[in-house]
């Protein structure tokens, strides 16, 4: 029996892994795998409210997929399923519905920010994205769930709902909290210096796994940057502090000192700066990016790799969806 504290987190099957995905996620997700129980999900189910054209839906998955495998999650360690292979999902998802009301919902600022994007498209289960959200973390009986900032108010919700069936049904679910990397939490910020790193918002200003070494080259050799420091000792201003922030995450501390002590000195040529961190970030994202495509089209170890994490889940969800029923008084065989 495994007593280690169980982690739960969804990854969305949309848009390409980027540098910022795997610094501030999938690297803390690989501690993790080795400290608790985990399980990591595919959320096919909830790109559904935004994505309803499921024809590009298999291959977003199988990539995603690779693209966890190759960062360094491992599906013998943890759990990587697919939230439409584990059906307990969508019984507990309806059972919470009835202890999720309309009002509520309506508030999420998720839910406001979907419907201004698709007026057109305001469907049932947009609305009702928290509540599944919490049938997935409820679901294992989780206690912590990594999330980002953007995501803590539908972690209340799911306390919320939890404490609502265990007050009116019987104590099942533990109340799942956020769980902090604290210094391992890594922003990473754009190469245009205008926020972090984003899956949509400026796809030049961000690096994704999956670019080849000369699109890295070009993205960071148009980086944003100035004539330079006028005089030693100068403030940096924040997109030349970006740049030693990515150099911090994939070059030498050597390196990355030298052209700080060049800033400080008003030495520094950005030139030779960006093609250093060119030529770092080639040699850091291209081993990820061969072994992804590699994973990527070998269908039949993903299909194993679905399959081991499918079991490994509804093991979970049956025994949890068990103490459901029972103390929702639905076992009516007993």
């Amino acid at each position: 029996m495994d007593n280690r504290p169980i982690v739960m987190s969804g990854i969305r099957p949309t848009g390409f892994l980027h540098l910022g995905n795997y610094f501030g996620a999938v690297r803390n997700y690989v501690r993790l795998q080795r400290e608790y129980t985990c399980f990591f999900m595919v959320a096919d189910l909830h790109s559904l409210t935004t994505h309803p054209d499921t024809q590009e839906l298999r291959g977003h998955v199988h990539r995603v997929l690779a693209e966890n495998i190759a960062c360094g999650l491992d599906p013998e360690q943890a759990a990587l399923y697919c939230q439409s292979h584990v059906p307990e999902t969508t019984e507990l998802y309806l059972y919470l519905n009835m202890l999720a009301y309309k009002g509520e919902l309506e508030k999420t600022t998720t839910f406001k920010d979907k419907a201004r994007l698709q007026p057109d498209n305001i469907n049932a289960g947009l609305l009702t994205y928290p509540v599944l959200q919490a049938a997935d973390i409820l679901l294992h009986r989780a206690s912590w769930v990594p999330v980002g900032k953007d995501q803590e108010q539908h972690l209340e919700m799911s306390r919320n709902f939890a404490n609502r069936f265990n007050h009116r049904y019987g104590q099942v679910f533990p109340e799942p909290q956020a769980f902090n990397f604290g210094e391992a939490l890594v922003k990473v910020p754009s190469l245009d210096g205008a926020g972090k790193m984003s899956k949509s918002e400026n796809q030049l200003a961000t690096l994704y796994l999956a670019d080849d070494d000369e699109l890295i080259r070009k993205k960071v050799m148009k980086a944003k940057t100035d004539a330079g420091p006028p005089a030693p000792g100068t403030p940096m201003p924040d997109y030349i502090e970006n740049l030693f922030l990515l150099m911090d995450l994939v070059s030498q501390p050597a390196t990355t000192q030298a052209f700080r002590d060049a800033y400080d000195r008003a030495e520094v040529r950005y030139g030779d700066l960006k093609r250093q961190l060119a030529e770092d970030m080639v040699a850091f994202i291209a081993p990820i990016r061969e072994k992804a495509e590699a994973i990527r089209t070998d269908r039949a170890y993903l299909a194993r790799v679905m399959e081991l994490g499918a079991e490994k889940a509804r093991s979970s969800a049956r025994e949890t969806m068990r103490l459901v029923r029972d103390a929702m008084g639905l076992d009516y065989f007993r």
